[in-house]
């Protein structure tokens, strides 16, 4: 292909600065559910905060916002952007579900854990999803994606631990977590390991006792099922945030590398009267991420280049920026892609949930503050980079 033969010097170029290589670490990918910072929300004000380990952490790593396509839904589709790298704002808006659309018909679809698949045999890679397998039709589009072993609570086996917090009808995180902790026990070569958690899944029905929420929610103007919801769901924030830093403590005490990269999929939709705002439309599709490592890996402490803004089809080439590590042709693609268009979305989703467009019907693009731009104001570079890009992803 014509953009394979323009692009060919990109991985050399990137390469020659790099030391390590990807499989030299274990790498955990984390889809939080519905997780994201209540304060960041437009009119929303806690009195305490619900992430604060988090939101130290991101100080200290790669990390920042998130552009997500979906609000209150849409995880499959967030879930195969960052596994495969490629995004949503390429297919065609008649394209609603890749898992249950595209994938069942591809003979051998690409995702990021065959890397390890190559290095290591079938035990590279394991998912691992604190619900049902059929879900997105998870259990088959795994089985293609290459993954060894996919363990849910009706696999056979189920996984492990199913602890759920207080009235909640889900498996909470800390559990979700002891899966991965087992499974990086069971195996001394670095792996790819795939999490989808349910902690923070709708609806938000006051589950969980002695909820500080209930008085640290000073904010006006909610009626009572809006505040209720939001109080269950920044209560469950404050577990995740405190089960993911003693999950990162447990894996700093490891004495192999490890890289995690964890992002919440998009917001939940509780907030119904920030959303009745149309100015507050970006606000409510942006969540957190960031990539860490532990103390074994040589890459803790790194910050990633273009970080402030990104998009899931970007986070491998984010994370081997992170760690140092060679690219192929396609993260290298992937590195020079992110670094002129920071983020990337389809409208087709966002026109059902009111995401009003300038002009009306573009992809939204943000550059690295943050903000929208036209494709009308692309160099010819990047024009050149998003042909690729669609050429790439036709193939």
């Amino acid at each position: 292909m014509f953009c394979i033969r323009r692009n060919a010097s990109r991985p050399n170029q990137i390469n020659g600065t790099r030391a390590n290589n990807l499989t030299d670490n274990t790498v955990i990918m984390i889809l939080s559910e519905s997780f994201s910072d209540p304060t960041r929300v437009p009119g929303i004000a806690l009195a305490e905060d619900p992430m604060p380990n988090i939101r130290a952490l991101k100080e200290t790593t790669t990390s920042g916002l998130m552009l997500s396509p979906g609000f209150g839904g849409g995880t499959a589709n967030i879930e195969y952007q960052s596994l495969t790298g490629l995004d949503l704002a390429l297919f065609d808006d008649s394209m609603q579900s890749m898992y249950q659309e595209l994938v069942p018909h591809q003979k051998n679809p690409f995702a990021w854990n065959q890397i390890w698949n190559a290095e290591y045999g079938k035990s590279g890679s394991v998912a691992f999803h604190s619900y049902y397998k059929n879900m997105y039709l998870r259990d088959a589009n795994y089985k293609k994606f290459g993954f060894n072993k996919f363990y849910t609570l009706d696999s056979e086996p189920a996984i492990t631990h199913q602890d759920r917090t207080d009235n909640s009808p889900y498996v909470n995180d800390a559990a979700s977590y002891q899966n991965i902790i087992d499974q990086l026990n069971k195996e001394e070569h670095p792996q790819f390991l795939q999490l989808v958690t349910m902690q923070n899944h709708m609806t938000y029905d006051n589950w969980y006792f002695n909820n500080q929420f209930e008085q640290a929610n000073v904010t006006e103007n909610l009626n009572d099922y809006e505040r209720g919801q939001i109080n269950t769901y920044a209560k469950g924030v404050s577990i995740t945030d405190q089960a993911t830093i003693d999950f990162l403590n447990q894996l700093n005490a490891m004495d192999k590398p490890i890289t995690v990269i964890f992002y919440g999929d998009h917001l939940p939709s509780s907030y119904q009267t920030a959303a009745a705002d149309k100015n507050n439309t970006l606000a409510l599709h942006q969540t957190d991420y960031f990539i860490w490592s532990n103390k074994a890996s040589s890459s803790q402490g790194n910050k990633a280049s273009d970080a402030a803004y990104s998009s899931p089809n970007f986070f491998v080439a984010q994370a081997a920026d992170h760690m140092n590590a060679k690219v192929s042709p396609y993260l290298a693609f992937l590195t020079e892609m992110h670094s002129k268009i920071a983020a990337m979305e389809p409208p087709v989703v966002n026109k059902i949930q009111g995401w009003d467009r300038i002009p009306e019907g573009q992809n939204i693009y943000l550059d690295q503050n943050g903000n929208p731009m036209s494709t009308d104001d692309f160099d010819k570079e990047t024009k050149q980079l998003l042909a690729d890009y669609k050429l790439i992803q036709y193939d």
